[in-house]
């Protein structure tokens, strides 16, 4: 297992209202460092966008208790599928994200280096991420709470050790 997060470039977008029109948005890079570097994250990670459990509990989930992690001396959460910004975007606005930061890993980079890399060509999903969620503190991994039985086209979707409450259960019982 890795001891640090890996270094990559995500490419995200962000609103600019100079740009005007009616997509006021304009790419911009943001690295490892960016995120993790001096800061205490929680991120978890998750097969895709608008998909049934990533959008019915997993992502509602951090999104329901995000003030709770950020009492337990959390700078930031983030949401990481292997999939582009723009429906990175439109899944948060769908499900009315307010607080979470959905973060793109569109060609899958983050997600190869950390291991977490498997094939979802069963349901048509190509590469996809594993379900899991860690602690980063200054980009070490403290914690990282991986779904059981990890491989290539899992016939199913494990959702038991990545959700909010397994994380915070965690940070109560470990207080800095």
């Amino acid at each position: 297992m890795l001891s640090t997060v890996p270094d990559v470039i995500f490419k995200t977008r962000v609103r600019d209202e100079s740009i005007g029109g009616d997509n006021p948005f304009r790419w911009q890079d943001v690295s490892t460092d960016d995120i993790f570097k001096g800061k205490r994250i929680v991120v978890f990670a998750l097969p895709g966008a608008f998909t049934p459990t990533c959008s019915s509990k997993h992502l509602p989930g951090y999104e329901a208790k995000y003030q709770e992690l950020i009492d337990q001396g959390i700078d930031e959460v983030y949401c990481m599928s292997v999939n582009d910004a723009f429906t990175m975007f439109q899944w948060g606005k769908h499900l009315d994200i307010k607080h979470v930061k959905m973060l793109p890993d569109g060609n899958g980079d983050f997600t190869r280096a950390m291991g977490m890399l498997v094939k979802k060509e069963n349901f048509g999903f190509g590469n996809r991420s594993w379900r899991y969620s860690m602690l980063v503190e200054d980009k070490k991994i403290i914690q990282l709470f991986s779904e059981p039985g990890r491989v290539d086209n899992c016939p199913d979707d494990p959702f038991t050790v990545s959700d909010v409450d397994t994380l915070l259960d965690y940070l109560k019982l470990n207080k800095k």
